[in-house]
């Protein structure tokens, strides 16, 4: 009989009881996963072994790992005269005998061993005396590609990265994302397109931050799932993490993809994709994470290709870099007319509205929705993620929207969606079931019916909003500067005190020939001047030049609702303590905003003329865009009734008494 994906994953995760006392449990995974490997290769090679040998021989020149793998036809070989069979068979010689194994590996394969850090893992086996225990106990998994093809080869290595993970919970959100979440994911990103694959169809997919893989394996099951014969699948990745990598590699590599699709370096700085674009894109980058280490590239490569490089539309506040994520993934989506793409991203809720009018958030959310790019929100669940108790969202982007979804924006609230787990891992207490995985999926593909039903059995789960809808003239409000003016014994000394008045030669005198007026005020600005210029006149004194006269006006005068309203050249000067914006909806005209909402509690009110930073230009607003979701799924749940507080705040006095009265006896 067959044995089980699960069955050998349970069977090979049990060498774990080897590594008991020597290793700690969130461990495991460093000796087990690159195992897996080396002898699923093993495995592979045997057929080619000798033809390796012959080829290795007959090449005397350094760099001909790429010519045997492709006289040879496969992705990767060992020239070592070793393998599992012969280092078994040799336990004196058993680290001797594997170092030397690892080490005959081609280039590419041993680059995805190195990530591993296997060699040190080697040592620390040996100098714990169960080397040659794990390497027999591997020696006997029946991991023949003739029991075990490709796909059920990733299915078990999936399998061990989900143990790695679940017994590593400080580790798992780095490196693992919940499968439900996965599987939820890549049905809201594929479901428009199922049923529409041909055979021979090439269909590529990228994961920037790839982790260990498992957005990329979920979206091709999917697909083949679909079970049209012929389909091509391309799967290509880029991660920063080491390990990761090296598992994502090694599990492309178990199910016959091209492991040097998948790439090792910060997708920011060092583009490992540049150029390339994919049918579709799906990723779970850090939460809140900051680019400061990547700062300078970022910011040169913004100033220097702006909208032709990928980070025109804007650049995000320092301390997350999630919006640069999604910038770069807008990147690589192909045109309408070479079929387009469809992307999904799972941020936090800080990209939906941090910034303001003309912040790099604000800007990014701008470009997406103008160029009609965001097409689904979704809000999710917290609680989901291992290393985060937050809220979570998915943001499904297209550039080829159905006609239905042109124009439009759709939101769906998904946070009800969960069931407790049994036992919690990290921070992750819910999940999502298969059921509910179905429900959401269903109500994603009827959205746009559910939200114009009211019969709908989804209708209060979904808005449809235009793309406009989001969009807000932020305009300031200014309001007449006020003022009246004193001198008194405290205006004296802080005019004493200014940094302009200390230069001054005449200063003390100046500040004799004013005191006569100590105690005096004035309602208006004409009348003050009037005064203190006959006060320094009789006191011999000429009255200073504008810098000082500026600082002595800024300090005896003083605001006040009912003074005199400052005017120059003709127009009122503005109270900055007064400053108010509004933000307008782009689609209304701010000046019948501001008729209806402002002017009937402001009367002398306007709207200013704001100078923009960028273009130096005078404008009335400043665009901004946010997509306050939760306001818009907001339910206003009125407060207890006073007496039923009351009654329980009685019911739990008595409670207190009676067990006061039990401690007592």
């Amino acid at each position: 009989m067959k044995t089980s994906h699960s069955q050998l994953a349970n069977l090979i995760w049990k060498v774990a009881d080897l590594l008991r006392g020597n290793y700690k449990q969130s461990e495991y995974g460093r000796v087990i996963l690159p195992f897996t490997v080396l002898r699923r290769m093993d495995y592979v090679m045997e057929p080619t072994r000798e033809l390796v040998w012959e080829k290795d021989a007959a090449y005397n020149f350094p760099d001909k790992d790429e010519l045997i793998c492709d006289q040879i036809g496969v992705r990767f070989f060992n020239r070592s005269k070793q393998s599992f069979k012969t280092i078994a068979a040799d336990p004196a010689n058993a680290r001797k005998n594997l170092e030397d194994y690892v080490r005959g590996f081609s280039k590419a394969a041993r680059e995805i061993v190195e990530k591993y850090e296997f060699e040190r893992q080697i040592v620390r086996l040996d100098n714990a005396g169960v080397l040659y225990k794990v390497i027999t106990a591997f020696a006997d998994f029946p991991l023949d590609p003739e029991q075990v093809d490709n796909h059920d080869m990733g299915v078990i290595f999936e399998e061990l990265i989900r143990k790695f993970a679940d017994a590593s919970n400080e580790t798992a959100g780095e490196h693992f994302t919940p499968r439900e979440v996965i599987e939820l994911m890549v049905n809201l990103l594929l479901a428009p397109d199922l049923g529409k694959f041909s055979p021979g169809d090439v269909i590529n997919i990228l994961d920037p931050a790839c982790g260990t893989g498992g957005m990329l394996s979920a979206a091709e099951e999917h697909i083949r799932e679909q079970a049209v014969p012929g389909l091509n699948i391309e799967v290509f990745g880029q991660e920063l993490n080491a390990e990761s990598y090296a598992i994502c590699q090694s599990d492309m590599m178990m199910k016959g993809h091209d492991p040097a699709n998948i790439k090792l370096g910060n997708s920011f700085s060092n583009d490992r994709h540049q150029g390339k674009t994919f049918d579709y894109m799906l990723a779970n980058p850090p939460f809140g994470v900051e680019w400061k280490n990547v700062e300078d590239e970022v910011k040169a490569e913004a100033e220097a290709l702006k909208h032709s490089g990928r980070f025109g539309a804007g650049l995000p506040r320092i301390n997350d870099g999630s919006f640069l994520f999604l910038q770069h993934m807008t990147s690589k989506m192909r045109q309408p007319s070479q079929g387009g793409t469809r992307l999904a991203i799972v941020f936090n809720g800080s990209p939906l509205f941090t910034g303001g009018a003309g912040s790099g958030e604000s800007e990014i959310r701008r470009w997406i929705i103008e160029r009609d790019l965001l097409e689904t929100i979704v809000a999710l669940p917290d609680q989901l993620f291992y290393n985060t108790g937050i809220s979570t969202y998915f943001w499904i982007l297209s550039n080829r929207k159905d006609p239905a979804h042109k124009g439009k924006v759709v939101l769906i609230d998904a946070r009800d969606y969960w069931a407790k787990m049994r036992k919690s891992l990290g921070e992750k207490r819910k999940e999502i079931t298969d059921g509910q995985i179905f429900e959401i999926t269903k109500l994603y593909g009827e959205a746009i019916d559910a939200a114009e039903d009211l019969s709908h059995w989804g209708h209060g789960k979904v808005k449809v909003f235009d793309n406009e809808d989001f969009g807000y003239q932020r305009i300031t409000i200014e309001r007449p500067l006020r003022q009246r003016f004193e001198l008194t014994e405290e205006t004296v000394k802080a005019i004493a005190e200014t940094k302009a008045f200390a230069s001054y030669r005449e200063a003390q005198l100046l500040l004799e020939a004013l005191k006569p007026l100590i105690g005096t005020a004035w309602p208006t600005r004409a009348e003050a001047r009037k005064a203190m210029l006959a006060a320094a006149a009789k006191g011999g004194v000429i009255w200073p030049g504008a810098t000082i006269d500026k600082a002595i006006w800024g300090v005896i005068a003083v605001s006040d609702p009912e003074g005199e309203i400052q005017i120059k050249k003709g127009e009122p000067l503005p109270d900055p303590d007064l400053r108010d914006y509004e933000n307008v909806p782009l689609k209304e005209d701010i000046d019948d905003y501001f008729e209806r909402e402002v002017r009937p509690h402001v009367p002398n009110a306007w709207i200013a003329e704001v100078k923009d930073p960028k273009t130096k230009e005078l404008s009335r607003t400043k665009i901004g865009y946010d997509i306050p979701v939760s306001r818009y799924f907001y339910t206003y749940k009125p407060p207890r009734p006073l007496a039923e507080i009351d009654e329980e705040l009685k019911q739990l006095e008595a409670q207190i008494q009676s067990i006061l009265g039990e401690v007592i006896k």
